[in-house]
């Protein structure tokens, strides 16, 4: 499986049955093979992780399918791709001969993906997050930490492939946190952060932490777009 870092969120995963684009919404794509189904997935409407771009990448590609978060405007969505649109509410499932996608519950807006693919398996959490911000009321941040582990509880014991988290350097001394819990309730062979605004580094501070000893062999340091990793 190739996967490579587009922008912000944004990945693509090829894997042998599907080609699979996650929120993308700018930067440069790569050349996104024609000989297999194209998965382009939406995690939630914020600008950061959807845009109508995504309609023109699907227009180029015949057997192209979005699986879009109920939150995104269907009147959004042009109506030559209505057809090959699915969305998707927390606990939804799609299901053809190539994937099976879940979604669940956000922490923020919308949904995260599991997707399984022959015998690949991705995680991909848009704004499922462990949101622990400095100077927040401490009753939301306890609400924010109960609510981020009871989703993820619903990942316990599966391992995904490729894992793409939130590593976001705002929460500052907390951006560890939603990585570590998923790490310690679920599992991954590889780890990419993302949402990370252009502070490359997030992926090596957090293996400089004690926290991740146990997984941090699995972080994998992005050092620019368009970077490829092959699993």
């Amino acid at each position: 499986m190739r996967v490579t870092y587009i922008h912000h969120s944004a990945f693509l995963a090829e894997t042998e049955n599907a080609s699979l684009l996650f929120d993308y919404f700018q930067g440069k794509l790569p050349q996104i093979p024609a000989d297999k189904p194209l998965y382009l997935f939406a995690s939630h409407r914020h600008p950061d992780h959807f845009s109508e771009s995504v309609f023109d990448v699907a227009a180029g590609h015949s057997d192209a399918r979005l699986v879009l978060s109920y939150d995104i405007w269907k009147k959004r969505v042009p109506k030559e791709l209505l057809k090959r649109t699915v969305f998707l509410e927390p606990g939804g499932v799609y299901e053809d001969a190539h994937i099976k996608a879940e979604a669940f519950c956000s922490t923020d807006e919308g949904v995260a993906f599991w997707v399984s693919t022959g015998e690949k398996q991705l995680y991909h959490a848009g704004d499922l997050n462990h949101w622990y911000w400095e100077g927040e009321d401490e009753k939301w941040n306890t609400d924010m930490t109960a609510a981020y582990r009871r989703e993820i509880q619903k990942m316990a014991g599966r391992t995904a492939d490729a894992a793409f988290l939130a590593l976001d350097p705002r929460l500052e001394r907390h951006f560890y946190l939603g990585i570590d819990d998923f790490m310690k309730t679920a599992d991954a062979k590889a780890v990419f952060p993302m949402h990370f605004w252009g502070e490359y580094d997030v992926a090596r501070r957090l293996k400089e932490l004690p926290y991740s000893a146990a997984y941090r062999d699995r972080i994998v340091e992005i050092e620019r777009e368009g970077q490829s990793f092959l699993l």
